[in-house]
Order: C-alpha cells, then sequence, then structure tokens
C-alpha cells in the first residue's frame, strides 16, 4: 500500500551562545543546556500545546556521564514539558544534531508525528578526553592494518587531507583568520541576537569568612571568535597532531559547550498552531568515506542530499559547511567547487566553536534565522564530517 510523503516543516529554533571548553558554561551541566533551549523553543510559539510533541529527538556525541542516561528525556523533563512527551538521544557524532532534525523530519513525512523537536547538546567540558568518559577501544582495530584509521584522532585524518589535497599551512591560517573576521564582524552586526536565548551561568565561588559567593553572569554572545586574530598570530602557533604537519590549535574548530532544538510541524499543526513555518525540509543524506580522510565527508555526501532534494548545486544560497579544520574545509570546497562567500557567511566553527552533537542544530538555527533576515536566500544546507569516515548533509527551502 503506497503512502503520501508529507511535508516537514522547521517552525522555530533557538540556541545557547556558545562557550569555549572550560569557559563561561564551565559549572553548567548539559542537561540544563538542553532544558533551556526546549523552554525557550516552546515559548516561541504560544499557539503549541506541548502535549502535541511526538517526541524530542537529541543529538549528543559522548552520551555518557553528564550527558548519558538518556539526556533527551532527562532535558524535556526538567524543560516542564509533559510527561507524556517521549524523548531519544542520538549519536552520529559530528552530526548528530543535523541527523535530529531529518530523523524528526522523517517522523512528519511519514506521518507518524505532527509536531516534533530536534535538539543536540554537548559539554565538551565535562568529558576529560575527545575518547569520551572512558576510553576503551576494541584491540580488534589493531589487528589489521586497514581497521587501524578508526582509531585515529581526528587531528591526524586532517593531517591525512591536508596533504592528499595539497592544503599547505598558509591556505589553511587564512581560513581560520577569514572566520574568525566573519564571526566578529556578525556578532557586531547582531546577526546571532535572534537565534540566542541568553542564559545566566551560576558560579559558586569561595568568599569572605568560608561563605560561598554565588556569582551569576548573564551569557549571550558567542565566547570563541577572536577580532585580533591574525595571519601572524596563527603562524607562530606548532602543528600539534604531527611533528612536521600544518594542523594547528589555530586553524582547527574550538571544543566547545552549547544546546539548541528546532521545532518541525506538519501543515495541519502548523495551522492549529497559528504558526509561522520558516522552511520545508528539502532533504538530507549520510555517506561513508575511509577513516583516514574521514574530514572528507561532505564530498560525498552533498550531492546524494542535493539529488534527493532535486536540486543542482548552483542553487544553494547559504552553506554552513562545519569546519572541523581548515584543511578538512578547504579540500570539501574546492573538491566540489563551492562559492566561498556562500560558504560560512557569519563565520565557522573555528572561530564560533564546535559543540559536537549539538552543531548540527545550532547551525541549522543560524541558517533560520538568516532566512528571516533576508528573504532572497531560498535554499540552505547544513554539512559536516563526522569521525570514522561518514559526511552529512540536509537541505531547507524557504518559505
Amino acid at each position: 500500500m503506497s503512502q503520501t510523503i508529507r511535508d516537514a516543516y522547521l517552525v522555530e529554533a533557538t540556541r545557547t551562545p556558545v562557550a569555549r571548553k572550560g569557559g563561561m558554561f564551565r559549572h553548567l551541566r548539559p542537561d540544563d543546556m538542553l532544558a533551556h533551549v526546549l523552554r525557550a523553543l516552546v515559548a516561541k510559539v504560544p499557539g503549541l500545546d506541548p502535549a502535541e510533541i511526538g517526541d524530542v529527538i537529541t543529538g549528543c556525541a559522548m552520551p555518557e556521564a553528564e550527558q548519558g542516561m538518556n539526556v533527551a528525556r532527562i532535558g524535556l523533563l526538567l524543560a516542564g514539558l509533559p510527561d507524556t512527551v517521549p524523548g531519544i538521544t542520538i549519536n552520529r557524532f559530528c552530526s548528530s544534531g543535523v541527523q535530529a532534525v531529518a530523523d524528526a523530519a522523517a517522523r512528519i513525512r511519514l506521518g507518524e508525528a505532527d509536531v516534533m523537536i530536534a535538539a543536540g547538546t554537548e559539554s565538551m567540558t565535562v568529558m576529560p578526553q575527545m575518547t569520551g568518559n572512558k576510553t576503551s577501544i576494541s584491540p580488534a582495530i589493531f589487528e589489521k592494518d586497514e581497521n587501524v584509521a578508526i582509531a585515529f584522532g581526528m587531528g591526524l585524518t586532517a593531517e591525512k587531507v591536508a596533504a592528499r589535497w595539497q592544503i599547505g599551512r598558509e591556505d589553511q591560517d587564512a581560513f581560520a583568520v577569514e572566520s574568525h573576521r566573519r564571526a566578529t564582524a556578525a556578532i557586531a552586526a547582531g546577526h546571532f541576537r535572534d537565534e540566542i536565548t541568553p542564559l545566566v551561568a551560576r558560579s559558586h565561588l569561595p568568599g569572605e569568612d568560608g561563605a560561598v559567593r554565588i556569582v551569576d553572569t548573564q551569557c549571550d554572545t558567542d565566547e570563541g571568535p577572536r577580532p585580533d586574530s591574525s595571519l601572524d598570530k596563527l603562524a607562530r602557533l606548532r602543528p600539534v597532531f604531527a611533528a612536521k604537519g600544518s594542523v594547528t590549535a589555530g586553524n582547527s574548530s574550538q571544543m566547545s559547550d552549547g544546546a539548541a532544538a528546532v521545532l518541525l510541524m506538519s501543515e495541519a499543526a502548523v495551522k492549529r498552531s497559528g504558526a509561522t513555518p520558516i522552511a520545508r525540509f528539502a532533504g538530507y543524506s549520510v555517506a561513508g568515506v575511509a577513516p583516514e580522510v574521514m574530514g572528507i565527508g561532505p564530498v560525498e555526501a552533498i550531492p546524494r542530499a542535493l539529488a534527493a532534494a532535486g536540486l543542482s548545486q548552483d542553487r544553494l544560497d547559504w552553506i554552513e559547511l562545519n569546519e572541523a579544520f581548515a584543511a578538512q574545509a578547504l579540500a570539501v570546497m574546492r573538491t566540489l567547487d563551492l562559492d566561498p562567500a556562500r560558504v560560512n557567511p557569519l563565520g565557522g566553527a573555528i572561530a564560533l566553536g564546535h559543540p559536537l552533537g549539538a552543531t548540527g542544530a545550532i547551525r541549522t538555527a543560524t541558517i533560520l534565522s538568516a532566512m528571516r533576515r533576508d528573504p532572497g536566500l531560498r535554499y540552505g544546507m547544513v554539512t559536516m564530517c563526522i569521525g570514522t569516515g561518514m559526511g552529512a548533509a540536509g537541505i531547507f527551502e524557504r518559505v
């Protein structure tokens, strides 16, 4: 029996500002960050009955320790959503946030739900290392040479991409400086203001006579961008992943904390709630590549997503290409001949940070905000490389 595929609409989105690891969110839990954006998201649509929410799908790349125990369900309950609303945490590493959007859209398109929330939360502050709360690598990986790259650190894969695609150090540093320039200009222009829901970060500090001093800090601006970034400063940094390499802390994404949430609805739910949709979910794809060059993943995913959306690449007006590393971002852009003016117009993860499983949802919020500002934008895409050798891309059409 055939089934009609329905349209899924992206109605609202919001995010926290993004903090540096150990920065302004160092005392903030990932479930509390998630609760904050969920609460704010629902408040943006007064006509929405929260009981209609079919599921809260939350991306998290390291669902362990403070962000374990199905952080999606814990976050939605802390946000005050009805007990009847379920939640599920998903993990596709760096694309977990946009995967959440795609999964939520699929539920609506198939008629299984009318209202869905896609979200992401990640605190890299609470994780002691990039391999998670407890490092446990399968010994079987090292039994065959072809599997060793599964255990490569992300920085080493960036070095492999830089060498194979001939992306030099100067180009990487110049790309990083431009990321900071665009991000600081966007902050100055107030372009992130509408997509960010400020929050208060509370710290308990030692006070006089042994008393505990409580300090509340209003957080409303991304912490990562550096207005003083320059080629001269970046040139002084040493490679951190290979002795004679070109990948440095300055031309890599920042380790970060943050959360975001996106509200999706069917056409019927839009009419019931009186909401005004921003965009239609147009297509999504994920693809695999060799683990040792995981950064090139979008080269395989983007054409597939475009085919799913029935689009040619030149129709894309705004591309959020996650800057895991300048080397891989440049390799993807050059291989696919992406227009640099349309890629990360407001800066990328090198400046703005990369809270792993939340990034896809955060950058979705950025595209939706841009579509509201500029009616000339029709198609936007969020894309990123993924650890162990994958790429993902999601496409949205302004309505």
